[in-house]
């Protein structure tokens, strides 16, 4: 992606932006700028490319009209039109949903579509932008310039009109892919000023959107139609070659009150580039807490836009006054000082995202375990993936666990260590959901009772069971420490010693015959028995074991980087592919780091290095599967630095190979850990020595404690194995 995409801001506002980024950022330089939000926009990544505030409750972006597998984030790179600008979107997932309230500015006359396409304009990428926090696009049918920018809970948009009468569409009936509107109401407050509603019902059941939106000059008239169970609203407006129109809309999860209380507090004024500076700063101060030295451009973007793409979910769901709704309905109020969190992608991100968190957004980590908790209040269990007060039930495992777990042992979260125990106990108990039962009476999840990944949940389940047996310890509960560390041993029941790899199993104790380890069944969650060989990251050395030791471990690690699969075969899900590593779904990510366990580093540095130059690109296509909500890019976040959180919950980071000269984490306490490498190349992958503080450190890992105390970790490196 040229840089083209990412420099289009007037001349003034630039210098306006430039002077207080200087006073707001760790450093002087502009983060913001480095990113380039239209990597993932093609390809498998299902990105967006709109403004969003960091974690912010609003995801201001272009939909271009289409509904479909590539279009699940609203935006496909390979498109020519758009339909409009909605303020809820989902980064990288595999499910569409959300696209609520959105706006589209046209003059007459009208490009209109037939269904599903309506109303749209062409576009062209050469008349696009994008950076954190910002995006603009000429509409060429109308000549209307728009630009979008956001605050934590409000869009704010810009048209620059071409001709003497515009208006604005704002369709409330418009729906795509898994999301439909089963209810809307649009209402004037005054001459500048509407409210209302959008319900639906899609992957997000009963979601319910409160919005307020204030024009910067008064409507000259509104018509309102209805179709289906949505309204269309479409406002006409007198204006003037080279005249700008101020859309500002707040969004509340609670009500209109709320939504206008957002409103008011976040953007009083109709000052599209003061709230765009807000934002830019925003971004620069979250950006800038880990500062890079690479003379690699592309290398540069590529890690910003890992560490912007992990700061969009989850988001705040909590208004300004700090209530919310939870998934009983009920109106609940945050703690003082605290924020409610939402949009959890927990099968993906409990690995590396949440890790990532709990050092650079130590307080807002412990807002998100907070709000898990919160929810299982609410719900009666822990969320698996929540959004918009609604369970979507996707994916499997409880892992809501380690997330709390993790926030709790390393003291981030104000919570209380045995209340937070027995939350996650209540679900973990659960017999009645999604096979628990079984699994507690066998020891596995049976294959004949479940049809539903369930050598996965087995495998899942018992990682999130040595997490609650090592929150229970913190607490000092033995009993439920030796229940849970007895159940976190429960992945060894599903491994058959005569193929060596973890299969489905029936109740009565026997294996599911005709097993290949390359197939994809139902039985094994978006991965083959390849995948999930590796599904123990909280005992390896057990799994060495029923491998028949380290040497056959490296052994077996050998043959999963290189035995070939037929590529047209693979389904949607495994991309990225490495013999039967798979970069692009979860269950691979932390694969490559095992070779430390097998005391053969070097083998992970190779690999390490090869998936990080390989399947991350500054370009539309650079990422290699979907994003899934920050854990593909925290995966490169950490990989770059050098070391990973290969158990998540370890308060340990398994050493790779660093990508950068020198970086620096600036934390919240004030210290700084600077990560040097003097001699990082592309050639020079292998780590020779390492030095903690000035001192020799010959191990494979790093704890959490030596990071957030501050320090200096130096890599020696060397091209030579």
């Amino acid at each position: 992606m040229k840089r083209k995409h990412r420099n289009n801001l007037g001349l003034a506002t630039a210098i306006m932006l430039v002077a207080l980024l200087q006073a707001c950022s760790t450093d002087s330089r502009n983060y913001s700028q480095l990113v380039n939000p239209f990597i993932g926009t093609d390809f498998t990544g299902n990105t967006y490319p709109g403004a969003q505030y960091p974690h912010g409750m609003v995801q201001l972006s272009p939909d271009n009209g289409l509904p479909g597998w590539d279009r699940i984030a609203g935006y496909f790179y390979p498109d020519s039109t758009i339909a409009g600008f909605s303020h809820t979107h989902l980064s990288g997932t595999g499910a569409g949903d959300l696209y609520d309230i959105s706006f589209m500015p046209y003059s007459e006359p009208a490009r209109v579509a037939e269904a599903p396409l309506g109303l749209h304009s062409r576009f062209s990428h050469s008349d696009e932008t994008a950076r954190a926090g910002y995006y603009s696009v000429m509409l060429a049918d109308y000549g209307i310039k728009v630009e979008l920018t956001a605050t934590e809970h409000c869009g704010v948009q810009r048209y620059t009109w071409q001709t003497d009468e515009g208006k604005v569409m704002l369709n409330l009936a418009k729906a795509t892919n898994w999301d439909r509107t089963v209810s809307s109401h649009i209402e004037r407050i005054d001459s500048v000023t509407i409210a209302g509603y959008r319900f639906s019902d899609g992957w997000a059941r009963n979601q319910k959107v409160w919005f307020a939106t204030r024009f910067s000059k008064p409507f000259k008239a509104i018509e309102i139609d209805t179709v289906g169970s949505g309204n269309i609203a479409t406002f006409t407006f007198g204006t003037a070659r080279g005249e700008q129109l101020t859309v500002s809309t707040a969004l509340s999860g609670v009500d209109i009150e709320g939504a206008l209380r957002n409103l008011n507090s976040e953007v009083p004024d109709n000052d599209f580039d003061k709230y765009l500076a807000q934002t830019t700063a925003e971004w620069n101060r979250r950006l800038g807490k880990i500062e890079i030295t690479t003379d690699d451009s592309d290398a540069e973007t590529v890690f910003y836009t890992a560490l912007y793409h992990s700061m969009l979910a989850p988001v705040v769901f909590s208004d300004v006054d700090g209530r919310y709704r939870g998934p009983d309905g009920n109106i609940h109020q945050c703690r003082p000082g605290h924020k409610h969190y939402s949009t959890f992608s927990l099968w993906d991100t409990y690995r590396a995202a949440h890790p990532l968190y709990t050092i650079i957004e130590p307080r807002e980590a412990g807002d998100m375990a907070e709000s898990l908790l919160e929810f299982s209040r609410q719900n009666n269990q822990l969320p698996v993936w929540n959004m918009w007060a609604s369970e979507t039930d996707m994916m499997i495992g409880y892992h809501s666990a380690p997330v709390i777990a993790d926030a709790v042992l390393k003291g981030i979260a104000d919570l209380d260590a045995r209340e937070a125990l027995m939350e996650c106990v209540k679900t973990a108990r659960l017999d009645s959901y999604r096979s628990i039962g079984d699994y507690r009476r066998l020891g596995f999840v049976p294959c004949d009772k479940d049809s539903s990944w369930s050598m996965s949940k087995t495998l899942e389940y018992a990682f999130d069971d040595y997490c609650i047996a090592l929150l229970a310890e913190h607490a000092g509960i033995d009993s439920i420490r030796n229940e849970f560390a007895t159940r976190a041993a429960s992945y060894r029941n599903t491994f058959n010693p005569e193929t060596r790899f973890f299969q489905p199993r029936r109740s009565d104790g026997s294996f599911l015959p005709d097993f290949s380890p390359e197939h994809y069944t139902e039985d094994i969650c978006e991965s083959n028995a390849w995948q999930y060989l590796w599904s123990v990251q909280h005992d390896v050395n057990g799994l060495a074991e029923l491998l028949g030791g380290k040497n056959e471990m490296e052994a077996r690690l050998d043959e999963f980087f290189t035995v070939e699969s037929d590529s047209a075969s693979l389904p949607i899900f495994s991309t990225g592919m490495i013999g039967q590593y798979a970069h692009g779904n979860e269950p691979s990510h932390h694969v490559a780091y095992l070779y430390n366990y097998c005391n053969k580093p070097h083998k992970a540095q190779s690999l390490i290095a090869r998936i990080m130059r390989s399947q991350y690109a500054n370009t539309p296509s650079g990422l290699c599967g979907n994003e899934d909500c920050g854990q593909m890019s925290a995966w490169a976040v950490f990989s770059a630095l050098g070391f990973y959180p290969l158990n998540p919950v370890s308060g340990e980071y398994s050493i790779g190979t660093p990508m950068f000269k020198n970086a620096i984490v600036h934390l919240d306490n004030g210290a700084t850990f600077t990560i040097s490498a003097p001699k990082a190349s592309a050639k020079n992958i292998f780590v020779e020595k390492m030095n903690l503080n000035g001192s020799p450190i010959d191990r494979t890992n790093i704890k959490h404690s030596e990071i957030t105390n501050g320090g200096k970790l130096e890599f020696i490196m060397t091209d030579q194995l």
